[in-house]
């Protein structure tokens, strides 16, 4: 497996952690992203991964975390 140097996307994230035996599935996808954030703290924490691939991460992360709160929303909103 080469080693992933570029994070766009969710899938990007969970391909990293993949790499360091890291599954993350809870059940709820806002959940998950939560959990991921964690454990990109950690590896980032036990100088696993570099800054770069850190920050790239969070980014990942925070994004997803936004619209899936929004998208949460939203339903809720059509649901009441």
């Amino acid at each position: 497996m080469r080693p992933i140097t570029r994070l766009r996307t969710l899938y990007d994230v969970q391909q990293l952690l993949k790499q360091f035996n890291v599954f993350v599935y809870v059940g709820k996808r806002l959940w998950d992203i939560e959990l991921m954030a964690l454990e990109i703290d950690n590896l980032y924490q036990a100088r696993v991964i570099d800054k770069d691939l850190f920050l790239q991460a969070k980014l990942v992360l925070n994004k997803e975390h936004r619209e899936e709160e929004k998208y949460e929303t939203q339903e809720r909103r059509k649901n009441d």
